[in-house]
Formats: C-alpha cells, sequence, structure tokens
C-alpha cells in the first residue's frame, strides 16, 4: 500500500477540523515527505494531551496512542525533547473545548 506524505496528511487534517470548526495550527512544520506527526489537543484549561501515530500489532491497524497529557506545561515540554529527537517532525495543535480531535474518524489513522 503507498503512503500518503506527510504534508497531504496535514493538510487533509486540517481541513477535516475546519469544516467541524475546530481550531488547529501546524506549530512544527516537519519534513514535507516523510516526518512523523504530533497532535497536541489543548482544551484551553490549562490542560492538553499529546497524541501520536503508532501500528498497534494486534489489530494489524494504525491507531493514534496517547504520549502524554496533563498541565499544558508538562505536554509542551514533551513536544520539545521530541523535536530534539526529531528534526523532521510536524506538531499540529488543536484547541477545543470539548475535546474534540477527529484522530478517531474514519482516513485519520
Amino acid at each position: 500500500m503507498s503512503r500518503l506524505t506527510s504534508r497531504f496528511w496535514v493538510d487533509a487534517y486540517l481541513a477535516r477540523l475546519r469544516m467541524f470548526d475546530i481550531p488547529a495550527f501546524v506549530v512544527v512544520h516537519g519534513d514535507d515527505t516523510g516526518g512523523a506527526v504530533l497532535v497536541k489537543l489543548s482544551t484551553l484549561d490549562d490542560k492538553a494531551v499529546l497524541y501520536q501515530r503508532s501500528f498497534d500489532l494486534m489489530s494489524d491497524t494504525r491507531v493514534w496512542a496517547e504520549l502524554a497529557a496533563g498541565a499544558e506545561r508538562d505536554v509542551d515540554s514533551a513536544i520539545e525533547r521530541q523535536c530534539g529527537f526529531d528534526p523532521d517532525l510536524w506538531v499540529i495543535e488543536v484547541e477545543d473545548r470539548a475535546g474534540r480531535h477527529l484522530l478517531d474518524q474514519e482516513g485519520l489513522s
């Protein structure tokens, strides 16, 4: 199966979020072709959750796994560490008080 470029996936994800009036921003622009993507969900109450796409061996599918959660400053620190390991990394920040990120929708894993 061919893989989508990171840039194509990010653009499609941002478009889907706009359809639901969910604000989102690219805060770190990674490699257009093969950079990994992290999604930070801020609930605008100084709390956040950071998601990373991973592969679930049991179901043989890609899933979004929680990488960090808690105080927004702690999640931001986790992002800084990840960016230090991977200069090709993308980071998208989603802001939604209701906690919507749409990563569980079909076509986004």
